[in-house]
């Protein structure tokens, strides 16, 4: 139970620390900060991985004995899967990149490698949803799947808010112009 309340502290405390920041007032211009250091986004993905903790731990109601026994095999199946994302994201970046550029022979093997990855990522699912039925009742296993797609969901949400709205004709991967007012000499009638 100590465990539930410390994780749940924690998800909450980092959760009002999120939104406080978000909602400060909007500070003087000042020219664009450069890009933050790897440390910050390190310290958000730890915060991020707290805030999961707590979320999937009160939506399996899990035990302290239950947590004990599958927060160790959760992190495993986590290492796992991220190690095979990380990959592929790296090759599929290179490829998006010069895709154009690229034979009709390359991208076939790109293609067949993309379904040879996302059979390696299912080959590590069914292997840890044995794991998972070992450590806990198949009610919680269940559970655990729909609490990893709805804490996604809710994150990708709350990173929406977070973020200004893009305009109709502006691309997903451009970043926005800042709007600039119009300058005297340009006011109509003069």
């Amino acid at each position: 139970m100590k465990m539930i309340k410390y994780v749940s502290s924690l998800a909450l405390a980092s959760m009002l620390y999120i939104g406080a920041y978000a909602q400060q007032p909007d500070q003087p211009q000042s020219p664009p900060n450069p890009p933050k250091p790897p440390k910050d986004m390190e310290h958000k993905k730890e915060m991020i991985e707290a805030m999961k903790t707590g979320f999937i731990t009160k939506e399996l109601d899990l035990s302290p004995e239950e947590a004990q026994k599958f927060w160790p095999v959760y992190n495993q199946y986590e290492k796992e899967m991220k190690a095979l994302q990380e990959a592929h994201r790296t090759k599929m970046k290179n490829a998006k990149e010069n895709i154009d550029q690229m034979s009709d022979k390359d991208v076939e093997v790109l293609v067949d490698d993309y379904i040879v990855e996302q059979q390696k990522e299912l080959d590590v699912k069914k292997k840890y949803n044995g794991e998972f039925k070992k450590v806990l009742p198949i009610k919680k296993v269940g559970k655990l799947y729909h609490a990893e797609d709805k804490f996604k969901k809710e994150l990708l949400e709350k990173m929406k808010d977070q973020k200004p709205p893009m305009k109709p004709n502006q691309q997903m991967n451009q970043p926005m112009q800042q709007h600039q007012p119009p300058m005297p000499d340009d006011q109509p009638g003069e």
